[in-house]
């Protein structure tokens, strides 16, 4: 029998705030999961706003047509990542009043050892969020010894990144790694006493590599913001800096794309900002919520309104 797709949304309730979820608008989660975020832009935007939901992992999609069932053709249901929202946009008539944008790992994905993607159990090298033709035993056997410490310290900014790849190396001239306890093993080995955060750099490195999350996190959020109409909403969540500083970034260039040399009394480049910040600074989780939800501790939402 396989497990239950549980997930609990972080920061609910501040999400739907920020998306300013109204009665028959439409909206489109990116992020699909099973569904806790969408239930509730469902329910705010009933009786007859439409949604779109959109996730790259098939056991997610299953998921969530159960779960929202009984809203019946007010949802649509796409499978592929976000970063293909104007392909996906182009079979669309309705207009998109909010884009809602969950990164990171669901806690399904992390629970279940079959994925590969915790440190805590045994399971295959995978990692794959969805049909990504790269797995993480590929990474982990074939990347050359730089590639391996590039990636551990550009996406888990790990300082002992070099020390961890040659012991990497070092083990698969033996024997291919293929499971996630070999892995831990050799990570472990490399310090008398491993701390449980290179771990977790170790394996979001790992991660981001095989699913291109910066790639599609840069594409997703300016597709977000092309196919949303004006005064549309988009939020985004994110769980660690890499992921918070793009976004803060591409906001921030979004906001104010011109080119033009300081001092100039005039805008000469004629690039026009295409959306207003609405919080400079990001909302996070209460005390209450990181009791509930641990795994919402990191979290922190951004939020941008289309010119």
């Amino acid at each position: 029998m396989s497990q239950p797709f549980l997930h609990l949304p972080v920061l609910l309730n501040q999400s739907i705030d920020h998306l300013d979820v109204r009665p028959g608008r439409n909206y489109l989660d990116g992020t699909l999961g099973g569904g806790g975020h969408s239930k509730r832009i469902l329910e705010k935007s009933s009786p007859d706003g439409k949604l779109i939901g959109l996730d790259r992992d098939p056991a997610a999609l299953t998921a969530a047509r159960e779960n929202l069932i009984i809203y019946g053709d007010r949802v649509l249901f796409f499978e592929g990542n976000f970063s293909e929202l104007a392909e996906i946009m182009a079979g669309i008539s309705f207009d998109i009043h909010g884009v809602l944008l969950d990164l990171g790992v669901s806690s399904p994905q992390i629970d279940r050892q079959e994925r590969g993607f915790s440190f805590q159990g045994d399971g295959p090298l995978d990692m794959r969020m969805g049909k990504s033709p790269l797995t993480a035993e590929e990474v982990i056997n074939e990347y050359q010894p730089a590639e391996l410490k590039r990636i551990f310290w550009e996406y888990g900014q790990e300082r002992f990144s070099g020390k961890i790849a040659r012991a990497i190396v070092k083990s698969r001239e033996i024997s291919r790694i293929t499971t996630t306890g070999q892995l831990t093993g050799i990570i472990k080995s490399t310090r008398p006493e491993m701390p449980t955060k290179t771990l977790s750099r170790i394996f979001q490195a790992i991660r981001i590599e095989v699913n291109d999350e910066l790639g599609s996190l840069k594409k997703g959020l300016q597709a977000a913001i092309d196919i949303m109409v004006p005064g549309g909403r988009l939020v985004v969540l994110t769980y660690h800096s890499l992921e918070d500083g793009m976004v803060k970034d591409l906001f921030r260039q979004a906001a104010d794309p011109c080119t033009c040399p300081k001092g100039l009394p005039f805008c000469a480049c004629g690039k026009k900002p295409m959306i207003k910040i609405l919080n400079r600074k990001p909302v996070l989780p209460d005390d209450d919520e990181i009791v509930q939800n641990p795994r919402a501790r990191s979290a922190h939402l951004r939020t941008a309104e289309k010119l």
